[in-house]
C-alpha cells in the first residue's frame, strides 16, 4: 500500500498572466523557492518530494494523517502569497494511487475545505515503500567525446523510455537531475527492473546500475536505494564483478 499526495498550485496560469511579460525569471525563482520549501516541510515527516511539473509535485507519503498536510498547508500559506491544493490518494500500486488522488480531486471530495485538501488517506505507516534509484554507468566518459546538450538529449530520451516502461507496470519514473532517476516502484516493477537494464543496453547501449530500497516510509526507502547504488559501485570498485540490482530493506 502507498500513499500519495499531489500538491498543484492553484489558479497557476491566469495568476502568471497578471505579472505581465517579463515574468519568466521571476516565476522560476518562485518556483525553485517553493520546491525548496516543499522537499523540507515533507523531508522532516520523513517524506520525498518528487518534483512532477514546476507547478505540480508528487510526494509519497506513507503515514502522514490530515492533522500533518493541514500543518503544511499553514506553513506554505505562510510563506508564499499564493494557494495550493493538496490531492491524497492510496493504492496497492503508485499509479493506483495517483488515480485516487486524481478521482478525489476531480470529484471535490474534500478532506478538508479551508486548506483544499481532497482525497482519500490511510495515514497508516506500517506500510511497504518500495523505491528503485537508477543511474547511467560511466556517462562521464560519454561527455569527452558528446557535447553537454547532447547529453542532455541522451537523458532525457532514456526517461521516456523509463516513464512507458515502469507505467505499463503501475509505477511512477521521476528524473533526479544529473543521470539519476528514481521510480516510486511495486512489486511488478521490481521483478522487471533487469529486463528493462538489459532493454536499455541493447537498444541504446547504456549501462545501468539500480539500486532498490523497501522501508516504512520514502525518506527510507530511498536512503536504502541510494545506499543499495553505492554498493554496486563499491564492488564495481573493489574489482569484483558487480551487480546491475543491489536490494536491502529495513
Amino acid at each position: 500500500m502507498i500513499q500519495l499526495s499531489i500538491l498543484k498550485i492553484s489558479g497557476y496560469g491566469p495568476w502568471t498572466l497578471t505579472l505581465g511579460s517579463d515574468r519568466e525569471h521571476a516565476l522560476q525563482m518562485l518556483q525553485a523557492s517553493l520546491y525548496q520549501e516543499i522537499q523540507k516541510l515533507f523531508s522532516e515527516k520523513n517524506c520525498l518530494v518528487f518534483l512532477n511539473r514546476a507547478d505540480e509535485f508528487f510526494v509519497v507519503s506513507n503515514g502522514l494523517t490530515l492533522e500533518d498536510h493541514i500543518e503544511i498547508q499553514k506553513n506554505l500559506e505562510n510563506s508564499f502569497d499564493m494557494r495550493l491544493s493538496i490531492s491524497i490518494g492510496y493504492a496497492d500500486s503508485p499509479f493506483d494511487a495517483n488515480l485516487k488522488a486524481y478521482e478525489g480531486k476531480k470529484n471535490e471530495i474534500f478532506l478538508n475545505k479551508e486548506f483544499s485538501i481532497f482525497g482519500f488517506i490511510n495515514g497508516h505507516s506500517d506500510h511497504k515503500v518500495s523505491i528503485m534509484h537508477f543511474d547511467v554507468e560511466n556517462l562521464t566518459s560519454r561527455r569527452k567525446i558528446i557535447s553537454p546538450y547532447e547529453t542532455t538529449s541522451i537523458i532525457f530520451n532514456l526517461y521516456a523510455k523509463m516513464s512507458k516502461f515502469f507505467l505499463q507496470k503501475n509505477s511512477l519514473t521521476f528524473f533526479m537531475g544529473g543521470d539519476n532517476f528514481m521510480v516510486v516502484a511495486n512489486d511488478e516493477a521490481k521483478q522487471s527492473v533487469k529486463n528493462f537494464i538489459e532493454l536499455i543496453k541493447n537498444e541504446d547501449n547504456i549501462t545501468l546500475n539500480c539500486g532498490i530500497g523497501n522501508a516504512k516510509n520514502a525518506r527510507d526507502a530511498v536512503k536504502l536505494a541510494t545506499k543499495s547504488l553505492d554498493t554496486i559501485r563499491e564492488i564495481r570498485d573493489s574489482g569484483k564483478e558487480k551487480p546491475t540490482v543491489y536490494e536491502l530493506s529495513c
